[in-house]
């Protein structure tokens, strides 16, 4: 026999054998797991390469730190921001559930506490879902660019009080008129999208009968609303009248409303389950194309906003863990979440809203992390360097960092 073609098998051999390990990284990648619509794969910590011991330490740690804010948190609304101007509640309230999370590595689930189903108030981190509803309407070029001015993109909107119930509050038509016309001034001419999503506009104004300077008002009130508006990119100001004014203009931008958005482009994609709500306010009612829909609220700080489970909540996270991607679907851009990640000029700690970023926002993160927050604490910490998701719910925010890090020294590999 000859030796030279004797040898021909197994260079084939190796040639695929060197391929194969080429390939590897790529088929691992095309084959992570994505949760299927109601049905969550569980493993063991050492499976996903987790010390049980550390992470259960972490979890007996959560449970340990729940808040102490009132569960009724309505009651909680009036010792806390209902004592401001025009704090007088607009939107439903619902008691909050026991302190609850879990905990995904690489795609499944590790750990959980509490009752990971249960539909709570998520606060801010409904903020994350107004930036995302912003980013599909600009991956199908509804929004040219976050760079251009608002006001071109919206048109007189009519607002309606709706026949049933009662509004809530004694200022629900201060400064309204109909119809709403919320970017004609000069100063609001020059606010970008980019500017209400990272909270720099210094937008003025009154919006669902709430002014902006309520909102965690000064101490010289006279003086804050007599003041110069600062150059919209400027300055940074958590403001959640003016994250209801990204959700109007939103609004205005997709032409229906923006749950079904939510649903039909994201949620439903991403397997969330039928059960998260997200509401808007009594008085936050339009016309849009003849039709009446409501404005959705960008966090609970009059009541409303996006409510929803820990499952769900771990389910957004993952998308943005994994950048983006479900499965072989795209649902957000590649580029909308590198925006979203790119730390503001005037806050570094601060992307897009609700994204919170890495070790400058909670010092014991991954480089490259970012965590969706809002109050509560109701936390989804994301870190993409790990495949990693935590989601936390009615933890004293003092106790978040020390919860990452918990979480964190249990991952051996």
């Amino acid at each position: 026999m000859d030796r030279r073609f004797a040898s021909v098998p197994i260079l084939r051999a190796l040639t695929a054998t060197a391929l194969a390990l080429l390939l590897a990284p790529a088929a691992a990648a095309q084959k992570a797991y994505f949760p299927a619509a109601g049905d969550w794969e569980r493993r063991a910590p050492a499976e996903v390469g987790m010390d049980a011991a550390r992470l259960e330490a972490a979890v007996d740690f959560a449970i340990e730190s729940e808040t102490d804010a009132p569960r009724d948190l309505e009651l909680n609304h009036y010792m806390s921001f209902g004592r401001e101007p025009f704090g007088d509640a607009i939107g439903p309230f619902k008691e909050r559930g026991d302190p609850a999370g879990v905990i995904i590595r690489n795609g499944y689930i590790v750990a959980e506490w509490g009752d990971p189903e249960r539909v709570d108030v998520t606060f801010s981190v409904t903020k994350s879902f107004i930036t995302a509803v912003v980013g599909l309407a600009y991956d199908r070029g509804l929004i040219r660019d976050v760079h251009d001015p608002v006001h071109p993109y919206t048109a007189p909107v009519t607002p309606v009080q709706m026949p049933f119930g009662e509004v809530r509050g004694g200022a629900e038509r201060l400064g309204e008129s109909a119809p709403l016309e919320p970017f004609e001034s000069e100063h609001a001419r020059g606010i970008t999208w980019d500017h209400l999503l990272r909270q720099t506009s210094d937008w003025s104004g009154t919006l669902w009968g709430k002014p902006d300077w309520a909102d965690r008002p000064a101490r010289d009130l006279r003086a804050e609303m007599a003041r110069e508006r600062h150059e919209p990119g400027t300055v940074y100001e958590y403001n959640d009248v003016r994250v209801n004014l990204l959700a109007l203009a939103a609004l205005n931008v997709w032409r229906q409303p923006l749950p079904r958005v939510l649903r039909e482009h994201l949620m439903g994609p991403i397997g969330a389950s039928p059960t998260w709500r997200w509401h808007g306010y009594d008085n936050s009612w339009v016309v849009l194309d003849g039709e009446v829909m409501q404005s959705p609220a960008g966090g609970a700080h009059w009541g409303g906003g996006m409510w929803i489970s820990a499952l769900d909540q771990a389910r957004f996270g993952l998308l943005t863990a994994r950048d983006g991607r479900w499965g072989e679907e795209r649902i957000l851009s590649e580029e909308w979440l590198r925006m979203a990640r790119t730390p503001g000029e005037v806050n570094p700690a601060y992307g897009f809203m609700n994204w919170f970023l890495g070790q400058d926002f909670l010092p014991s993160a991954t480089p490259g992390s970012f965590a969706h927050m809002g109050a509560g604490t109701n936390m989804v910490y994301v870190d993409p360097a790990h495949d990693l998701v935590v989601v936390a719910r009615w933890i004293e925010r003092g106790a978040i960092d020390e919860l990452v890090r918990r979480v964190l020294d249990a991952v051996v590999e």
